[in-house]
């Protein structure tokens, strides 16, 4: 099953459902993931870019090793605008702002990611006030990733004092019980068409 929002001669837009791997990992438990299941329908799908496992939300996949190239180098270059929707515990002082941290691999405790302002690689992510919650306890907030670290915008939450409910990586106890999944959707994904050069720009709306 898999959620194909738009497609033509260049690519493939799907809406990549949450704890589902983009792409295979290692061993035969974990061959499911939406590259595959979008190669179910589009036998030439090409891997551009990645959303974490725990992450729903919009994904590109090329159609030909051309449009994978010019996708690949749009991401590169950071021609690409990525914006994602996420619920953190707790309400931050100001209404917007921006966490700049260095990130690295945990190596000792891998898949997770640590600030290190010795090793890490630059890392930068503006953050906006949506809407209190329900609970009044924690906040919808709006995430632009500048950078494309793994795990970025989860650790950069975290370092404000206020992780993404449902991270079974870096929430606390309470946090990850506030949710049987990660708050986190890449709402919207828009960049250069590879053919045209034209900007193209996708929506797929957050479903919490």
């Amino acid at each position: 099953m898999v959620d194909i929002i738009y497609a033509d001669d260049a690519f493939v837009i799907a809406n990549k459902p949450y704890d589902v791997l983009s792409v295979p990992g290692r061993g035969e438990d974990k061959q499911d993931c939406l590259w595959r299941r979008v190669q179910t329908i589009f036998p030439t799908a090409r891997v551009v870019h990645r959303l974490d496992y725990a992450t729903s939300g919009v994904m590109v996949l090329a159609l030909t090793l051309e449009a994978q190239r010019s996708l690949n180098r749009s991401f590169q270059e950071r021609q690409t605008h990525k914006r994602y929707q996420a619920i953190i515990s707790g309400t931050p002082e100001q209404s917007e702002g921006s966490v700049e941290l260095p990130l690295r691999c945990d190596w000792e405790n891998r898949p997770l990611q640590i600030v290190d302002f010795e090793q890490g690689k630059n890392a930068l992510t503006h953050w906006k006030v949506l809407a209190k919650e329900s609970s009044e306890q924690d906040t919808r907030v709006e995430l632009t990733p500048i950078t494309g670290r793994s795990h970025q915008l989860r650790v950069h939450m975290q370092a404000m004092g206020h992780p993404i409910l449902g991270d079974r990586f870096y929430a606390d106890t309470e946090g990850q019980a506030k949710s049987d999944r990660l708050l986190l959707h890449a709402e919207q994904l828009s960049f250069p068409h590879p053919i045209t050069g034209e900007f193209v720009e996708f929506f797929v709306p957050c479903p919490f």
